[in-house]
């Protein structure tokens, strides 16, 4: 569980960050909840765009990928969310306390 600290360091790293997947018509599935497992575990942090004919709530799409691929959510905003989840192997990010 992030702090609120933790998230508003998360949320200004991510700024700058461009969205690199879009949630549409189709919403989650196992197949996009897979490639975002695999782009944390590069990144750590990524932006996912909802685009607008995908019929369900940011937030709810943010809540069912950030289960679905253990990670923390760390904001939606709009049709953008941000997740973040700690590296095993290339951790880049380092949290303050």
């Amino acid at each position: 569980m992030l702090t609120g600290k933790q998230k508003r360091y998360l949320r200004s790293l991510a700024h700058h960050l461009n969205p690199i997947f879009q949630v549409g018509k189709g919403g989650v599935n196992d197949h996009l909840i897979r490639h975002i497992s695999e782009a944390l575990e590069v990144r750590e942090l990524i932006k996912v765009s909802v685009l607008n004919n995908c019929l369900e709530d940011p937030k709810e799409v943010g809540a069912e990928l950030s289960d679905g691929a253990g990670a923390e959510l760390v904001q939606v905003i709009g049709k953008t969310i941000v997740l973040y989840k700690e590296s095993k192997e290339q951790k880049t990010i380092e949290l303050p306390v």
